[in-house]
C-alpha cells in the first residue's frame, strides 16, 4: 500500500470539508436535500399611515424578527406610500422616504398617489431614496424609462429579478398635470420585455413588483399580465386593495399576493428553492391580530414622533367644532353623500361663487371625529393637494358629468359625484348613459345650451377620474387650494351641519317577482328570527342598510319604510335604526 499517496488523498478530504464549513454561507444557507429559502415581506398602499394598522414601527420590528431567523430576506413596496396623510404631506413625502430609509426598504414601485407631487418631486424623492424606486412601463418623451426598469437582487447565493409596473390609470388617478409628457406602457408589453432580459441576466426567479390591482373596472390589471406574459413567478402588488385571500391564485403558475390597505396586514412570501430552482411559494398574511403582542421599533417610533411632533405646530390648529361625525369613509363617499361630503361642496360653491360645485367622491379619505376640528384633521381628509377651479361648462357638459359620476352607482367608484348648488334624480330602471333626469341649477330646470360657472377640483378639471368633457370649458378663475377653502369656510359656521342634505334622489330598480311556485305537498317552513318589537339598532361607521336589515333576517326595503327613510343610502353612525 502507498502510504504516502493516502495520506495526501486523506488531507485532501480533510481540508476540503473545513473550507465547505467556511465558505458555505457564502453561497447560501442550504438547509437538507440542498434547499434554500428566501423571505419576502411586502407592503402596498399604506397611504403614509404610519401608525395606522400594524403600523410601521411594528413592521420593521417583524422584518428584524424574519431577517434574524433568515438573513435571506427582503422588504419591498408595491406602491401608493409617499401620500395620503398629512404626516407626508407637510414635507412632500420626505418623511415618509426617512422612515421607510430606517425600516431597510430594498425596492419600490410607485403607485398612482405617487405621483401627486409631480413627477419632479417624485424624482427628487428617488435620490433621497436608500433603495431602487423601479417602473419599466413609465416613458419618457424621448423614449427612455423615468425610472430603472429593474432590479436584480442577489439572496443567498440566488439572482431574484424584480421589475416594476405602474398602472396606465396614473393618467387619470393623479392630477393630468403631474404626469405631462409621461406615457404608460401597456403592462403586457412591458412584462413580456422584462422576463426576456432578466432571462438574459440568469436570473433564478422573476417577481413583478406591480400597482396594477384587480378591480374589475380597471383594464390593466395583474390578472392580464398573470394571464398574458409567462415566465413571472411572482406579481406582488398593489392599487385595488385586496386582501391575499380574496385572490384566486388556483393552479396558475404564476402567483398573486396583495396586503389590502393601511397596514392591516403585512405580507409575508416564503420562496423555496431546491437545487437552485424555485420548488415552491408560500404566501401569507401577518394580521393586525397577530402584531398586537409585538413590541414596536425603537428607532423607527422615535422617527415617526420627531416627524410629528414637527408637524404639530401646523396640524393642532383648531378650525372649528362638530358635534356629530363628519363621514368621509371610503364606501360612504364613493356609493352615496354624506354631511361630510355635503360641507366640503358647500365651501366650494360659497368661495366661488359659482352655479355649482362637484368634486369626485375619491379624493375624501378620512372621517372627522365629532369634537375640535383641527387643520390637521382637514388635511387629512383632502391630503391632494388640489385647488379650486371655476370653468364655464355647458348644460349638456354637466349632464355628461353627472351621468359619468353616477355610472358606476350604487357601486362604489372615485369618481361618484358629489355636487353643491344643484339637485338630479337618478333613475336605475333607465338604461346606462340616461339615468340622470331632472337636473336643476340653483332651482332653475337645467338649460343644455345654457353656459354655467362650474367649481371642481384641479385634478377633475384636466380630465382626472374619467371626467373627460372637463377638459373644455373657458378658464373663469383659480381659487387657493380645497384645503385651505374648507377651512376658511368652517371657521365661520356656527355649527356644522349633522346630516346630509341630499342633492341626488334615487329611483330604485324595480324588482320583477318569480311566479310563485305549486306548493308542495309537504312545505318546509324557514326558520323566523323572533325580534323583540320596537328594538333599536345604532348605526355604527361603514354600515349600510341592507347589511343591518340582514343581521335581523328583514328586507332592507321594509327597514326604509319602517324608518320613513327618504333615501336609504343615507344613514350616519350614531343614527337609531327602529327594528319592526
Amino acid at each position: 500500500m502507498n502510504f504516502k499517496k493516502t495520506r495526501i488523498l486523506s488531507l485532501i478530504v480533510t481540508l476540503s470539508m473545513v473550507l465547505g464549513l467556511v465558505f458555505a454561507p457564502i453561497v447560501g444557507v442550504y438547509a437538507e436535500e440542498n434547499t434554500i429559502e428566501i423571505t419576502i415581506v411586502h407592503t402596498n398602499d399604506t397611504h403614509s399611515r404610519v401608525e395606522a394598522g400594524i403600523g410601521f414601527a411594528k413592521i420593521a420590528a417583524k422584518v428584524k424578527e424574519l431577517k434574524e431567523a433568515n438573513p435571506n430576506t427582503l422588504l419591498v413596496d408595491a406602491g401608493d406610500t409617499l401620500h395620503g396623510q398629512s404626516f407626508a404631506t407637510i414635507s412632500k413625502g420626505e418623511s415618509i422616504v426617512k422612515v421607510m430609509n430606517a425600516m431597510g426598504y430594498d425596492v419600490m414601485t410607485p403607485g398612482n398617489h405617487d405621483f401627486n407631487y409631480g413627477q419632479d418631486r417624485l424624482l427628487e424623492l428617488k435620490e433621497l431614496m436608500e433603495f431602487p424606486l423601479i417602473a419599466a412601463n413609465v416613458i419618457k418623451t424621448d423614449g427612455s424609462p423615468l425610472l430603472e426598469p429593474f432590479v436584480i437582487k442577489e439572496v443567498g447565493g440566488l439572482k431574484i429579478g424584480i421589475f416594476g409596473l405602474a398602472t396606465p390609470e396614473t393618467t387619470v388617478k393623479t392630477n393630468p398635470k403631474n404626469v405631462i409628457g409621461l406615457t404608460f406602457k401597456d403592462p403586457v408589453e412591458s412584462a413580456k420585455e422584462m422576463v426576456a432580459k432578466l432571462k438574459e441576466e440568469k436570473v433564478d426567479a422573476i417577481i413583478a413588483l406591480a400597482h396594477l390591482g384587480i378591480d374589475e373596472e380597471s383594464v390593466d390589471t395583474a390578472y392580464k399580465v398573470r394571464d398574458n406574459v409567462e415566465g413571472i413567478d411572482l406579481i406582488i402588488d398593489g392599487h385595488s386593495h385586496t386582501h391575499l385571500d380574496k385572490i384566486d391564485n388556483e393552479e396558475k403558475a404564476t402567483k398573486i399576493v396583495q396586503t389590502g390597505e393601511y397596514n392591516n396586514n403585512l405580507g409575508i412570501i416564503n420562496l423555496t428553492f431546491k437545487d437552485g430552482k424555485l420548488e415552491s411559494i408560500e404566501p401569507t398574511l401577518f394580521s393586525l391580530e397577530a402584531a398586537a403582542e409585538l413590541e414596536a421599533d425603537a428607532d423607527v417610533a422615535a422617527l415617526i414622533a420627531e416627524v410629528k411632533k414637527g408637524n404639530e405646530e401646523i396640524t393642532s390648529v383648531v378650525v372649528g367644532k362638530t358635534d356629530v361625525v363628519l363621514v368621509g369613509e371610503r364606501n360612504n363617499v364613493r356609493g352615496g353623500e354624506t354631511n361630510l361630503s355635503n360641507l366640503i361642496t358647500a365651501a366650494m360653491l360659497s368661495a366661488s361663487e359659482a352655479d355649482m360645485a362637484i368634486t369626485n367622491g375619491g379624493g375624501i379619505r378620512a372621517s372627522i371625529e365629532a369634537g375640535d376640528i383641527t387643520m390637521g384633521d382637514i388635511i387629512t381628509v383632502l391630503p391632494f393637494g388640489n385647488y379650486v377651479i371655476v370653468k364655464e361648462y355647458t348644460g349638456a357638459q354637466i349632464l355628461a358629468a353627472l351621468e359619468h359620476g353616477t355610472a358606476s352607482y350604487p357601486a362604489a367608484a372615485g369618481s361618484f359625484a358629489q355636487v353643491a348648488g344643484a339637485t338630479f334624480t337618478l333613475d336605475l330602471n333607465a338604461e346606462a348613459g340616461s339615468r340622470v333626469k331632472d337636473v336643476k341649477i340653483g332651482g332653475e330646470p337645467l338649460d343644455l345650451g345654457k353656459t354655467y360657472k362650474v367649481a371642481t377640483n384641479d385634478f377633475m378639471a384636466a380630465g382626472g377620474d374619467g371626467y373627460e368633457m372637463f377638459k373644455e370649458g373657458a378658464l373663469v378663475v383659480e381659487l387657493p387650494g380645497l384645503d385651505e377653502i374648507l377651512i376658511e369656510y368652517v371657521k365661520e359656521l356656527d355649527s356644522i351641519p349633522a346630516t346630509a342634505n341630499p342633492r341626488m334622489t334615487v329611483i330604485e330598480k324595480e324588482v320583477v317577482e318569480e311566479p310563485t311556485p305549486e306548493p308542495t305537498p309537504t312545505p318546509v317552513e324557514e326558520p323566523k328570527v323572533e325580534v323583540p318589537a320596537g328594538q333599536k339598532y345604532t348605526v355604527k361607521a361603514g354600515d349600510v342598510l341592507w347589511r343591518i336589515a340582514k343581521q335581523f333576517g328583514l328586507a332592507w326595503e321594509k327597514l326604509a319604510e319602517f324608518n320613513s327613510l327618504k333615501n336609504p343610502h343615507l344613514i350616519f353612525p350614531g343614527q337609531e335604526i327602529l327594528i319592526p
